[in-house]
C-alpha cells in the first residue's frame, strides 16, 4: 500500500482479558471507533502497546488481525524496537512477509549506541526491508537522539526512510528539519501536549496516544488545524490539555488504559510488570478523566476537512 505520512496515526493499546491474554474483541471495537473517527494509520507494537511484554505470536496475531479489520482502509505501521540489529532485521522481514504497510523504527534498545552505532544501526535495518519507515526520535524516554546530521547521512542512502516521529520536546526541531530537509523527511509529533503547536509549525501528522481514547477530539484538532480553523482546533485542544498530560508520565501505559475504560473503548488490563492504578494515583488520574468528560466539547464537523 502506498500512503502518507500525514494525519492522526494512533500508537494503539493492546487489550488484554482476565487470563492476560490478547483480548481481540476490544481490540477491534477499539479500532473500529478509530477507523471512523477519520484516523489516517494505525501504529501496533509501540510503548502503549506494551511491546516489551508481547512475545513474537501475540504481536504477529496482533498485526493479523488489525490488516483483517482494517481492510486496506488505512495502513497498519508496526513498531520495531528490538537490542540487537539482528533481531531488528528480523522482525521487520517478518512484518513485511505478513502484510505489513510501514514500520515505525527506534534506535537498538537497553544498549545506549554512539551515533556511528545508531546510524548503522538504522540503516542496516531499512536495507533489509522495502517497507516505507517512520525513525522514532525520542532521546528524553529511549537516551539516544537521531541527530540531523545522522538524518543527513539516512536520507542519501535509504529512499524508504520518509518521516520521524518527532519526541525530542523541543519544538523548534520541526523548524530545524524542515529547514534542513524540505518534504523529504515528513514530520509527525510524537508527544500529545506539543501537537498543535507542531501542526501550526508545519508538522505533517500526529503519532497520538490519548487518540486511544478520545478519537473523534484528536481527529478534529488536526482537520481544524489543517483548515486553518484555528480558534475552533485551539478551544478542543485547551479543553484536551489536562487529558493529553497523561500522556507524559512513566504510567501513560496505565493512565490511557484508564481513560479508554472511562469512555468505553477498553479496559484498564496491563500486563506485568505494570500494574493498574491504585490509591492517590488512580483517584487523581480518574478526577482528571471524569472532569473533562463533565465538559466533554460538542464537536463541529470535521470529516469533510480531511484530504
Amino acid at each position: 500500500m502506498e500512503f502518507q505520512w500525514k494525519g492522526v496515526m494512533p500508537a494503539l493499546t493492546t487489550k488484554f482479558d482476565e487470563q492476560d491474554t490478547l483480548d481481540l474483541t476490544l481490540f477491534e471495537k477499539n479500532l473500529q471507533a478509530q477507523l471512523q473517527a477519520g484516523v489516517s494509520g494505525i501504529i501496533l507494537g509501540g510503548t502503549l502497546g506494551e511491546a516489551s511484554t508481547l512475545v513474537q505470536e501475540e504481536k504477529e496475531l496482533l498485526t493479523r488481525t488489525a490488516l483483517e479489520a482494517v481492510a486496506g482502509k488505512v495502513p497498519v505501521i508496526l513498531n520495531i524496537a528490538e537490542a540487537s540489529t539482528a533481531d531488528a532485521v528480523a522482525a521487520a522481514q517478518r512484518a513485511e512477509k505478513i502484510g505489513a504497510d510501514g514500520l515505525m523504527l527506534l534506535p537498538p534498545m537497553r544498549y545506549k549506541p554512539t551515533q556511528r552505532e545508531a546510524g548503522i544501526y538504522l540503516r542496516t535495518v531499512a536495507d533489509s526491508t522495502s517497507l516505507p519507515i517512520m525513525i522514532y526520535n525520542n532521546p528524553v524516554d529511549y537516551g539516544t537522539e537521531v541527530t540531523l546530521e545522522m538524518f543527513e547521512g539516512l536520507l542519501k542512502t535509504c529512499p524508504n526512510i520518509q518521516a520521524v516521529k518527532e519526541s525530542t520536546r523541543d519544538i523548534s526541531n520541526v523548524t530545524r528539519i524542515r529547514n534542513r530537509f524540505g518534504d523529504r523527511l515528513k514530520i509527525l509529533c510524537g508527544v500529545d501536549t506539543l501537537a498543535l503547536e507542531s501542526l501550526l509549525l508545519g508538522a505533517d501528522g500526529w503519532v497520538a496516544g490519548l487518540v486511544c481514547a478520545f478519537p473523534r477530539e484528536t481527529v478534529a484538532i488536526y482537520a481544524l488545524a489543517q483548515a486553518g480553523k484555528l480558534q475552533e482546533a485551539r478551544e478542543i485542544y485547551r479543553w484536551f490539555l489536562p487529558l493529553l498530560e497523561l500522556d507524559i508520565n512513566p504510567q501513560l501505559v496505565q493512565n490511557i488504559k484508564l481513560a479508554e475504560t472511562m469512555t468505553g473503548l477498553g479496559s484498564e488490563a496491563v500486563r506485568a510488570p505494570r500494574l493498574v492504578l491504585e490509591g492517590q494515583e488512580r483517584q487523581h488520574v480518574v478526577a482528571v478523566i471524569e472532569k473533562s468528560l463533565k465538559v466533554r466539547p460538542e464537536l463541529p464537523e470535521y470529516l469533510g476537512l480531511l484530504k
